[in-house]
């Protein structure tokens, strides 16, 4: 990777929004967070799709929400151009967001990490202490009315796999913030 393009790789890690919550981690009642195998695609978009659920249904909570990526292929690059397109038409935004991968300290400081599927639920249950397990959960868990348990990956795949992707986020952040309500620190 030629000197100019490695710059500018790190420039975009370190523009990532950090803002985009409205509250500071540690004075969060309940931290999420959302992975997948190189967040540009599935974990993206569920955390613009939940941030965007709380923000209209529970504005009240202090949540902090993010998003990380098991493997470092596309860190400080923003959502998969698809995705973020399919997110636009339902009016749910996600161009701050850039990629970045799951810190071994991501274990203890969110309460629910969110896992798209079987395959990186088992990745990150290798690396986590195994006090912590029950922290890393399926996201489609908080979906009882879908017969999917892994949210599909729509890289390799076209419009259609994005929409799909929308649909199943958008009915497991329903199950999600029933979840949180009921379980958030008081």
């Amino acid at each position: 990777m030629g000197q100019v393009k490695l710059l500018r790789k790190i420039a975009r890690f370190f523009k990532r929004d950090r803002d985009l919550n409205k509250v500071e981690i540690d004075v969060a009642d309940y931290r999420i967070l959302f992975v997948c195998m190189g967040n540009i695609c599935r974990s993206p978009t569920a955390e613009g799709v939940f941030r965007t659920h709380v923000e209209t249904h529970a504005p009240q909570l202090k949540l902090y929400i993010d998003s990380a990526g098991t493997h470092a292929y596309h860190v400080g690059e923003p959502p998969d151009r698809r995705a973020r397109r399919a997110a636009e038409r339902r009016g749910i935004d996600l161009d701050a967001i850039r990629s970045r991968r799951v810190d071994d300290a991501d274990f203890e400081r969110f309460d629910l990490i969110l896992v798209m599927d079987s395959l990186n639920l088992e990745t990150l249950r290798d690396r986590c202490p195994a006090e912590l397990h029950d922290r890393i959960r399926l996201f489609l868990e908080f979906a009882e009315e879908v017969d999917y348990v892994d949210v599909p990956d729509p890289y390799y795949g076209g419009v259609t796999g994005f929409e799909r992707v929308l649909d199943l986020v958008e009915i497991a952040s329903n199950g999600l913030l029933a979840h949180v309500i009921a379980n958030q620190r008081k």
